[in-house]
């Protein structure tokens, strides 16, 4: 049964994946190609992602277990409703970041990053019959080890050795909010320019490496309360793998 409910959670991640690669029709230029084609492939995105749901769907029910229904069920409703956050807002690399904090940061990223990881491990726990407290202790690992895998990915363009100055990077990734948090509204609108730069001499770069970190070490201290075991010890590889850095 965690078996299938691994292979549940994974249709769903890529489910979404699928429907994230809807074409905005309103942005398209001549040279991107016919009209027809991208219609076309929407309409396959749209129709492949939801039959992906579909199977989740119907496996989950095979489960047989109505707490883990509720927990797959409010986690497609927390990617749904991030999903929507950053459509609604154009959270797109070139866009300018609205004036938000690391706190609203995190969560808009637990809701589209963070929260089907998290109750998928809390789901495999109640499968396994394990307490409450256990339950819990698996989904604090599953959402601080996503944190920390976020924050890493958004941390890459400013802390690769071999990274270009062309190498592309997001507004809203961790590092750019924390830095927009140090230096004050009005003067990173001015600093838009030569942002990256900025970004990388600034506080936001090592602040946001301390983030991953912490979240990573409260995933190992989540991890502390299940015996020792090859898997504890694959899942601890994980975290450390998403909080090294050069």
């Amino acid at each position: 049964s965690q078996r299938s409910l691994a292979e549940i959670t994974e249709l769903i991640h890529t489910a979404f994946l699928v429907h994230r690669g809807i074409v905005n029709i309103g942005e398209l230029k001549s040279c991107d190609g016919p009209l027809k084609d991208m219609q076309f492939g929407n309409k396959m995105a749209v129709l492949s992602g939801d039959f992906l749901l579909a199977n989740a769907c119907t496996s989950l029910a095979q489960l047989q277990n109505t707490k883990v229904v509720e927990l797959i069920s409010s986690a497609i409703g927390d990617l749904v409703q991030g999903v929507y956050y950053e459509n609604s807002k154009l959270s797109e690399e070139n866009c300018l970041t609205d004036d938000i904090g690391i706190s609203t940061w995190k969560e808009q990223v637990f809701l589209s990053h963070s929260a089907l990881l998290a109750k998928s491990c809390q789901a495999a726990m109640e499968l396994a019959k394990h307490s409450a407290e256990i339950q819990d202790m698996a989904f604090q690992y599953g959402k601080h080890m996503s944190m920390s895998h976020k924050l890493h990915s958004d941390l890459q363009p400013f802390v690769k050795e071999s990274s270009s100055d062309t190498m592309v990077f997001s507004l809203n990734s961790a590092p750019a909010v924390l830095h927009q948090e140090f230096l004050g509204r009005e003067a990173w609108i001015k600093q838009i320019r030569e942002l990256q730069e900025a970004i990388k001499a600034g506080k936001g770069v090592t602040s946001a490496i301390n983030l991953c970190r912490s979240h990573g070490k409260r995933a190992l201290a989540a991890l502390e309360r299940f015996p020792p075991s090859e898997a504890r010890a694959a899942l601890a590889n994980i975290v450390y793998a998403v909080t090294r850095f050069p």
